[in-house]
């Protein structure tokens, strides 16, 4: 069965009718943090309103299989790389390999001619500790919350440039991260930029700094309804600022996120104590649960949306394997950069520029011990667990192995071959 399944409105349009793609597209990337596929209303959502996610979606490129890593930092990591976190040894949580320093995607754009800059969360590194870090990754500007320092969203605490701002006090965090990256990018309107906006929203206030982060004007923190609309929000001030800056043909916007849905979010404090509620989810009427640190289809199963208008026909949607070592290796296909060796990612900037199919044929994710590869279809864990996933989300009974069935003999092997070349 062909890898694009599913061409809605605007397939029919002639390739003749599409401009060629810009020699040097500027890039804004904007991954959102916490949010399964299942959030996003283009997904099947059902709770939140994501109208301009959705339309991104309904006028560009919709993957159905892009895989991120069950929790954060490991997703981080191999966007900066474009390499398993098990290649530098599993970094640990807030650390980055000095040796992928000089390698990382912001010195690759910046290579390639970008002017590059990051806001939102950073988490490769205490701040306090090490202010140039997102320079030495090749951001030539940041503004990025403490991480375990400081408030994110209400008072935050924001380095910006190696220095923490003293003018945001009043301010909403996601506000001033979203204005920062529109003057960069304003600032750089003559030249390619790559903008990469790593957002706050939707994850928990910070809870380790000693005490309670300050609660919002409402008199309590953010419900992740909130949080999550505050995303699309924030996605449409920035498509806004594209057009209005007659920028928005020569930009590839794509959108994703971290890990899946978490089952519970901070709601308010009393006193020292924080405390929880459990956050309510439904995808096609259904109610369902976030799976945040679960190697499942509700931790690692992450919406991605390509839109670049001119180049990519709308309504698209494709079954291409994506995981996060990819981007990498596809921003600077895409920006005409050197090729660069020893990636695992696999670039699907044919698919972004019109030009062909995506090449990969598995995704690979792990967490605290664990892992799988899989495919479209089929799913194998390290333990020897195989998983039919056109049967649904629900890993509920793995398939067994007997006789008369050759295609799930087929699968494992050639899945414990993609195991044992990543030496797993």
């Amino acid at each position: 069965m062909p890898a694009m399944r599913t061409l809605t409105f605007g397939l029919l349009l002639s390739a003749c009718c599409l401009a060629a793609p810009p020699e040097k597209p500027n890039i804004l990337f904007i991954m959102a943090d916490d949010v399964g596929d299942q959030a996003i209303g283009s997904y099947g959502g059902t709770t939140f309103a994501t109208p301009r996610i959705d339309g991104l979606a309904a006028t560009g490129l919709r993957f159905r299989h892009a895989y991120s890593f069950p929790v954060c930092h490991p997703s981080r990591i191999a966007i900066m790389t474009g390499k398993y976190p098990f290649r530098s040894g599993r970094p640990g949580w807030g650390t980055f390999p000095k040796q992928e320093e000089a390698a990382a995607i912001g010195h690759a754009l910046k290579e390639a001619g970008y002017a590059t800059a990051v806001a939102g969360k950073w988490q490769l590194t205490m701040m306090r500790d090490e202010p140039d870090h997102p320079h030495r990754l090749g951001f030539d500007d940041y503004s990025l919350f403490g991480w375990h320092e400081g408030p994110r969203y209400y008072q935050p605490m924001i380095y910006q440039n190696m220095k923490i701002r003293g003018d945001v006090k009043d301010r909403y965090g996601p506000d001033v991260y979203v204005e920062f990256l529109i003057d960069f990018m304003r600032r750089n309107r003559d030249r390619p930029f790559f903008a990469y906006y790593p957002m706050a929203l939707a994850h928990d206030v910070t809870d380790d700094i000693g005490k309670p982060v300050p609660l919002g004007p409402q008199g309590h923190y953010d419900s992740y309804k909130n949080m999550v609309e505050g995303i699309d929000e924030r996605v449409g001030r920035l498509i806004d600022a594209l057009e209005e800056m007659g920028l928005r043909e020569r930009t590839l916007v794509v959108f994703s996120a971290d890990n899946g849905t978490p089952k519970s979010n901070y709601y308010t404090a009393q006193g020292d104590k924080m405390l929880r509620e459990k956050i309510y989810l439904e995808a096609d009427g259904v109610p369902i649960e976030g799976g945040k640190g679960e190697l499942t289809d509700a931790g690692t199963r992450v919406a991605l949306v390509a839109n670049w208008p001119g180049v990519l026909t709308g309504g698209q949607v494709t079954d291409d394997l994506v995981d996060f070592t990819d981007f990498l290796p596809t921003f600077v296909e895409l920006a005409g950069g050197a090729k660069r060796p020893g990636l695992d990612g696999v670039s699907f900037a044919a698919r972004l520029n019109g030009t062909g199919a995506g090449q990969r044929k598995w995704v690979f994710t792990e967490h605290v011990g664990r892992r799988w590869v899989r495919n479209e279809r089929w799913k194998l864990y390290d333990d020897g667990r195989l998983y039919d996933m056109s049967q649904g989300r629900i890993e509920e009974k793995p398939v067994m192995l007997g006789t008369g069935n050759a295609d799930v003999h087929e699968a494992r092997d050639a899945l414990t071959v993609v195991f044992r070349s990543l030496g797993q």
